[in-house]
């Protein structure tokens, strides 16, 4: 089957065989549109999905796209990406491993989970990128993650304001997955594939538009479809078995 290769699955939590689909949304907190995608294919076209990822980049910046900041997780968060962030003179809050090389006093580079940041947050120098702000959060538990802006005089409300508006693309990936079927397609050429992907997210585009307009869910709207369509069969099958 076209595009499918091994990689890592957040939801398995390990290594499978899927097709990867890199989306860029825009949100408000509330809406959500996807932009712009690409499909991971990198024994075709070369390209690593941080590659994808500075196009995307590029493509929004050409088509006029200014957003108050551009969110990402932890896979795309390299100084190269940052940099690319900042020439377009765009701010970003991401999350970086703890394992990423910071200087908090001027007194050399030391692995981040190793420094003393308090709740308000702190300003460190990224090794090869410059002065941020970062972050850490300790879930109940016990799991830590450390935020990171280059916007130095953010405060704590502020990073949780910007941070909730990150998870609307796990939103997202569950909505094309459960109403749209985007992983349901058996087919196995390179045509078709890209063809059902593109009219799974037309469709989200559909139900999203449609939820808010009327504030019918993404979950109802699908399932009146299917009620409609299921009756209209009952009343008059096209198909019986003897």
């Amino acid at each position: 089957m076209a595009f499918v290769c091994r990689m890592w699955s957040g939801k398995h939590h390990r290594t499978v065989k899927g097709i990867g689909l890199i989306t860029l949304i825009w949100t408000d907190g509330t809406t959500v549109i996807p932009v712009d995608f690409r499909i991971y294919n990198i024994d075709e076209d070369d390209k690593t999905k941080n590659d994808h990822f500075l196009d995307m980049l590029d493509k929004a910046d050409e088509r006029g796209f200014n957003p108050e900041f551009v969110l990402f997780d932890t896979w795309y968060a390299s100084v190269k990406n940052l940099k690319a962030v900042r020439n377009k003179e765009w701010h970003f809050l991401t999350r970086l491993k703890k394992n990423r090389l910071v200087n908090p006093d001027n007194k050399g580079n030391v692995p981040l989970e190793t420094v003393d940041i308090p709740p308000k947050g702190r300003v460190v120098h990224l090794k090869a990128y410059g002065f941020v702000k970062v972050f850490r959060i300790v879930s109940k538990d016990g799991d830590t993650q450390h935020w990171v802006t280059d916007v130095q005089d953010m405060d704590e409300s502020k990073r949780e304001d910007v941070a909730k508006k990150s998870w609307k693309i796990e939103e997202y990936h569950r909505g094309i997955k459960q109403f749209c079927g985007v992983e349901k397609c058996q087919a196995r050429k390179e045509g078709a594939q890209r063809a059902h992907i593109m009219f799974s997210l037309r469709a989200f585009l559909r139900l999203e538009f449609q939820r808010v307009k009327s504030g019918i869910s993404w979950f109802e709207s699908a399932m009146k479809i299917r009620r409609v369509a299921v009756t209209a069969y009952l009343n008059n099958p096209l198909y019986t078995l003897n």
